[in-house]
């Protein structure tokens, strides 16, 4: 399998391993030093130390059913970096997964800010 780096690149060597081995939810894996992301058959990755911001971002999409109109809510994480330019956007299968991500963001990043800028 080959990995893509999003901002710089890391040892190739443990990518694989650390990829196997890390924690899913939805489309992302997150290693012990790197964030990975699926987009079609490509592995994107990204190091915990080229991440500075992470957020939530919900996306309302309007929709019409047979009984009524209703919103479908798509849940986003966004991860930025040190000059507040967003890196990636990242589709979560819920709003349950975005919360249990940015808490894994925390405890393997400490240096990320969660939220809204300062």
């Amino acid at each position: 399998m080959k990995f893509y780096p999003i901002v710089s690149g890391a040892d190739e060597s443990i990518l694989a391993g650390e990829y196997k081995d890390g924690r899913k939810i939805g489309s992302v894996t997150l290693g012990d030093t790197c964030l990975f992301f699926k987009v079609k058959l490509k592995v994107n990755y990204i190091p915990y130390t080229d991440i500075h911001r992470a957020f939530r971002r919900v996306q309302l999409v309007q929709t019409k059913m047979c009984c009524g109109k209703g919103d479908l809510e798509i849940e986003n994480i966004v991860l930025c970096d040190k000059d507040d330019a967003e890196l990636v956007q990242i589709q979560l299968p819920g709003a349950r997964a975005g919360v249990i991500m940015l808490e894994e963001l925390t405890a393997r990043g400490p240096h990320i800010q969660i939220g809204k800028p300062e």
